[in-house]
């Protein structure tokens, strides 16, 4: 993953929010989506969810992976693996197996690693060398 949050996550975007859009409510997803506005509410789904960077999303966050590179505020839960490039800024509690904090990235809150499902692939950068 770019540190901007192009080219992350697994398959083609399949929905957009893009910057200067504000979305109040519940998302529920199948395939990559990609935020680059603001969120508040609540986002769910299996899949793969973007931040980023400029992003800002408050509420409750479960999903299958996370590749974050904008603002969370609240709770993130992730079955696969969360990744928080910087300049990310995350202030809550987040949950997951896999956990990949870059440099730079501001975390302020509690992490618990779960024991989600097998990762069948890496995150970038993090396989064996």
């Amino acid at each position: 993953m770019k540190h901007n949050g192009q080219d992350a996550g697994k398959g083609n975007i399949i929905a957009f929010l893009g910057k200067e859009t504000l979305f109040r409510g519940y998302l529920q997803f199948e395939g990559t989506v990609r935020i680059d506005g603001i969120l508040e509410g609540e986002i769910h789904s299996k899949n793969t969810l973007i931040v980023g960077d400029g992003a800002v999303i408050t509420g409750t966050v479960n999903v299958g992976r996370i590749v974050c590179g904008g603002t969370i505020n609240g709770k993130v839960m992730a079955q696969e693996a969360i990744q928080f490039v910087k300049p990310s800024n995350i202030k809550g509690e987040i949950k997951t197996p896999v956990l990949q904090i870059e440099e730079g990235v501001i975390f302020n809150g509690t992490c618990e690693m779960t024991t989600g499902v097998s990762r069948e692939k890496p995150i970038e950068g993090d396989e064996k060398k």
